[in-house]
Order: structure tokens, then sequence, then C-alpha cells
């Protein structure tokens, strides 16, 4: 379905960011690799996604700094021509109440969770109005449609990624772009894994208790999203049965916020 189209997704060497450039690799599309890692762990990705018969390349891009940010749209350019498929994938955390949340942790967490995406759609709209296709697809989260507490820097991130998915859905409506958030309830990625740990740590649990008991408080399937289905569904809003969805915000949350 994407063979000879280009997908730059950041934030790509492990979790979620990881699942969807494994499933758009499966459909053919070249991959722009972003994120931290050993060059050991990258090269093994990067040959992971090139047995689908694609390119691939790297570009260690840190998305807290525009200039690099920019300048990871322009190698990708450079390398395939243009970005086909955008995914803002990249995110941060830090937990702490409002009056004690550092400030350079609250700047952080709006640099790479929002502004970075803003910087990478900039840069790439041009060409793909040009081409009068494209799809982006930020990765929000279920903190982009509800809060939690001591999470300010990163529930005003995602709710402000939302709503620029909007925008910039509303901008591309009468060409062949289409913009659309997937909102994700909990996800086993190495981010949760941390707060998993350190709940155990805190309240003396198990791993397995540790885990239910995060689960519990909010996602009542009491199952953690996949990388592989979050995959799935940014395959499908590349498809042409998602032409004319647009500004849509896709919870998959395990009935989180229909309670």
């Amino acid at each position: 379905m994407l063979r000879g189209k280009t997908a730059l997704v950041t934030g790509s060497t492990s979790g979620i960011g990881l699942g969807i450039a494994r499933a758009l690799a499966a459909q053919g599309a070249n991959i722009v690799v972003n994120g931290f890692g050993d060059a050991d762990t990258i090269a093994n990705i990067e040959r992971e996604l090139q047995a689908h018969g694609v390119a691939t390349m790297y570009h260690g891009a840190d998305l807290s700094r525009p200039p690099q940010t920019e300048d990871l749209v322009r190698a990708a350019e450079s390398r395939f021509g243009r970005v086909d498929v955008l995914v803002n994938n990249a995110g941060i955390q830090h937990v702490a109440p409002i009056e004690d949340f550092p400030v350079e942790r609250w700047d952080a967490v709006i640099a790479v969770n929002l502004s970075s995406a803003f910087h990478t759609i900039r840069m790439a709209l041009p060409k793909m109005k040009q081409a009068n296709w494209g799809r982006i697809i930020n990765i929000a989260s279920v903190h982009g449609l509800v809060a939690s507490v001591q999470k300010v820097a990163y529930v005003a991130a995602k709710h402000g990624l939302v709503g620029l998915t909007k925008v910039v859905a509303l901008e591309t409506a009468t060409t062949g772009i289409t913009c659309n958030a997937i909102c994700p309830g909990w996800v086993l990625t190495p981010l949760v894994q941390k707060q998993i740990d350190a709940r155990a740590a805190r309240d003396n649990l198990g791993a397995d208790e540790a885990r239910r008991a995060l689960l519990g408080e909010k996602q009542p399937s009491l199952e953690f999203v996949t990388p592989e289905q979050i995959g799935a569904l940014a395959v499908f809003l590349c498809s042409p049965a998602a032409d004319q969805i647009r500004g849509a915000a896709y919870n998959v949350d395990g009935g989180w916020t229909a309670q």
C-alpha cells in the first residue's frame, strides 16, 4: 500500500514509535528512524525494517531543539525526495504537583511533546502539498482528552497536540493531505515501565501487582494497548479508506475515556 512512499517516525527506536515503524515498513514504506539508542541497537532496527525490502535512514535529532528538528526533515527530504507520512510520536514525561513542577521540565516536555510536532509539520507540508498527498499522524494520548493529577506539562502538551491536529486538518481540508491524532491509554513502553517500577518500590508490590494496580486505576480492560495495535491504526489512517478522516482523535484506551 505504501510502496515507494517515505515515513518519518519520531521516537521510533522503541515503544509505540518502533511499533508504528514496523507496521509502515511492512506496507512498503521507506522509514526515517529517529530517537535515542546505541549504534548497535539502531543498526539492528534498520536491518529489521530493511527486511521488508524498504530503505531506511537514521537521524538522531534532539527534538527539544528546533534547528535539529528542522534538519531531520531536511535530511529525510534530501535522501528520499519528500516525507509522505509524518508520525509525530516522540514524547517525554515528568510527574510532580504543579507547585513543585520544575520549570525546566515544563519547558522540555512542551518542547518535545508539542513544539517538535509543529516544527516537523511546517517543514514537511510544502512538499506534501506539491504532491497533493500526505498523512500526518500525531501520537497524542488519552491525556490529550482527559487529565490526571501531577502530569501538568504532559496533559497540556497532549491537549495542545490534539488542537494542533485539528488546525492542520482544517488548513489541508481541500487537499490530499490528512492529519489525525491517535490517543493511546496505557501502553507498556519503557516510559510506563518506569512508572510501574516506581509504584512497585513505593508500595512494596510485586511486578504483576504493580502493573494491575496501575491499569486498574484508569483502564477498565485491565490490559495494555500494544504498539502493534497502534501501528495497525496508523496503517489504516494511511489507507484510501481514511481519505475523509480529518482532524479526528482516536482514543485507543481500553475504555479509559468511556467512564
